[in-house]
Order: structure tokens, then C-alpha cells, then sequence
């Protein structure tokens, strides 16, 4: 049994197409197509159906199965292999959202690589499900989500409940409310009900943020004056902070702005039923994948810099243009 057709079946199920697969990995159609048809003359079982499409057959899924164990386990051992030779050069597959990455990524990095300067840290950008995805399938070892997943080959370590809040530029208030645009603030400076802002334009995310947020509208009973929709947080938040529509943020999505946030907008937390909307934000790896020491320390980084966001106060984040995390 070759392991290394083991990974190129694995990656030829990502995109069931010969020509893609074989671009990617940097090899040709004709030495794919050699691995492919080495492992079904050794397992004595047809693993594709070519036609009319490529697809995997019903032996094929479980190969694929044990494959994605077979690399996951190879890489275990890489690892540990490393720490037993105390080597200090590797590589962490990372994924999270682009704007909890450009948050968090620039005040830990320079801490991780005084201490591990040879190891590479490669970026994966995508939404909790698709990461939650990749690390199932072994081709991240950390990513961090919106928790909601819960799957049992899943470890996860709580990062912070982060607070949701609805923006708000006054031009946008005093063009809906008028005469009654100070009274609605005040009455929202400390609990935001959606019902209060329903005569306003509102930038809606299609993502599990949106979810939560959709929640709040039901409970309202009212359909909101959609403006714009996307998966991301961080054009909405754009959107929204131009005074265009009134947009959601989160503490994490605040402090991304590094206070460029005009004494215009109004920031106000978002309450449902009476209680704070909140956003379970996690760390999370396979069950199965051995994390190397450096890995390790690369997410106590990670636990350590949310920890550290969820006790900035929020006026803090909304004026400050620079944000010391010690």
C-alpha cells in the first residue's frame, strides 16, 4: 500500500476532476491517473465511476475514509517525531475569518515567532462550517469559528462569548426618528431591541452571526428593510459605518476597525428576549490530531489574546486607535 496515492485519492475526492486535482498538486493527469488505478488493482475494487461524471463509488467512500485517517495519521507522526527531536521548524494549518484573523493574528504572531521563528503558519480564510469542514477532513490542525457545530470528532475550547451590536450613524437616525432620535438612543444605550429600529435600512449577514440576529427580528414580528446581504461581517460593517443602513458588529469586528469609527455612529448592544446577543467564538482541532508543542503554543496564544478582547470595554474599543494587548 502506497500512502502517497492515499493522498492524492484524498485530494482528487475534494474536486472530483482530474485535470483540477492533478493542477493543484503540481503533477500531471497521466501520474494522478497512475496512483488512482494502483489503488484499485491493491484493494481489488473500483474506487471511481468515470462516468458521466467522476464520482466516488460506494468502496470509494470508504477508502476515502481511510485515507483522510491514513494522512491525518501520517502527520501525527511528522509532529511527533519533531518534538522528539526537539526540532523547532514545521508547519500549523490555521483557518478563521478574514476579519478575526487581521484582528488577532498581528498582536500573536510577533510573540509566536520570537519563539519559533522557522515555523510556517498557512492561512486558511473561510466560514466557520466550510473550517469546521477542513479540520474533519485533516487539512487544518486549528481554526477558529462561531461555535454551533458540535460534532463528536471535534475539540473545542471556548475563546469568548463575544456581545453583538447594532450601528448606527445619526444622519441614518435623525432621517428615520427625527425629533425622536435622542429618546430612541437613550432608551438603547445600554439594551438595543431591533423593534425600536424597525423603521431603518439593515445590513443583514446570511452567516450563523445572521442566524443568532434573525432570531431577534422573529421575536420582534417584523420583516426588516434588507439594504444589503453578505456572508461577511466586515462589508456589512462598512457599509453600515458609511451611515448607509444600520449594520450588526461584533466586539471582534469593532476592534478590527482600530478606532475608525466616527463619534457619528452609535454602537449599541443587541439584546433578545431580554438578555445580551452573544456569540460563542471557539478554538477548535480533530480529536484524533496530535498537536505539536509549538501548535500548542500557538493556541494558547490564540486563548490568550481573545480572553484578553472580551475585557476591553467596549467605549475603549469604539475610541481608541490603538488596542495594547499585554
Amino acid at each position: 500500500m502506497d500512502t502517497l496515492s492515499l493522498y492524492y485519492f484524498s485530494e482528487l475526492a475534494k474536486d472530483l476532476h482530474i485535470t483540477r486535482t492533478a493542477n493543484r498538486l503540481f503533477i500531471s493527469q497521466q501520474t494522478l491517473s497512475n496512483h488512482i488505478m494502483r489503488l484499485e488493482e491493491y484493494y481489488g475494487v473500483k474506487l471511481l465511476n468515470r462516468k458521466p461524471s467522476l464520482s466516488l463509488t460506494y468502496a470509494g467512500e470508504y477508502v476515502l475514509s481511510f485515507a483522510e485517517t491514513m494522512n491525518r495519521e501520517n502527520a501525527n507522526l511528522m509532529d511527533i517525531l519533531a518534538d522528539i527531536q526537539k526540532q523547532k521548524r514545521g508547519l500549523i494549518l490555521f483557518g478563521a475569518s478574514t476579519l478575526r484573523m487581521s484582528a488577532s493574528l498581528p498582536d500573536i504572531l510577533p510573540e509566536f515567532s520570537s519563539r519559533y521563528p522557522n515555523v510556517e503558519i498557512r492561512i486558511t480564510d473561510m466560514n466557520s462550517k466550510r473550517l469546521e469542514q477542513l479540520i474533519l477532513s485533516g487539512d487544518l490542525d486549528l481554526a477558529i469559528v462561531i461555535s454551533g457545530g458540535e460534532h463528536p470528532s471535534i475539540e473545542e475550547k471556548p475563546l469568548m462569548s463575544d456581545q453583538i451590536y447594532l450601528c448606527a450613524a445619526d444622519t441614518l437616525l435623525r432621517k428615520y426618528y427625527g425629533d425622536g432620535t435622542e429618546d430612541l438612543k437613550r432608551k438603547a444605550r445600554n439594551m438595543a431591541d431591533v423593534k425600536d429600529f424597525s423603521r431603518l435600512p439593515f445590513c443583514i449577514l446570511n452567516n450563523r452571526m445572521g442566524q443568532n440576529i434573525q432570531k431577534c427580528f422573529d421575536e420582534a414580528g417584523f420583516v426588516p428593510n434588507i439594504y444589503t446581504t453578505s456572508a461577511y461581517v466586515q462589508i456589512s460593517t462598512s457599509i453600515g459605518l458609511k451611515g448607509l443602513a444600520a449594520c450588526f458588529a461584533t466586539r471582534n469586528s469593532i476592534l478590527n476597525q482600530k478606532g475608525e469609527i466616527s463619534e457619528d455612529i452609535n454602537v449599541f448592544p443587541l439584546y433578545c428576549k431580554g438578555e445580551p446577543l452573544l456569540q460563542q467564538i471557539s478554538v477548535i482541532h480533530h480529536k484524533d490530531r496530535y498537536l505539536s508543542t509549538y501548535t500548542q503554543y500557538f493556541q494558547e496564544l490564540i486563548l490568550k489574546y481573545f480572553h484578553e478582547v472580551e475585557q476591553i470595554p467596549i467605549e475603549e474599543l469604539v475610541n481608541s486607535s490603538s488596542i495594547s494587548l499585554q
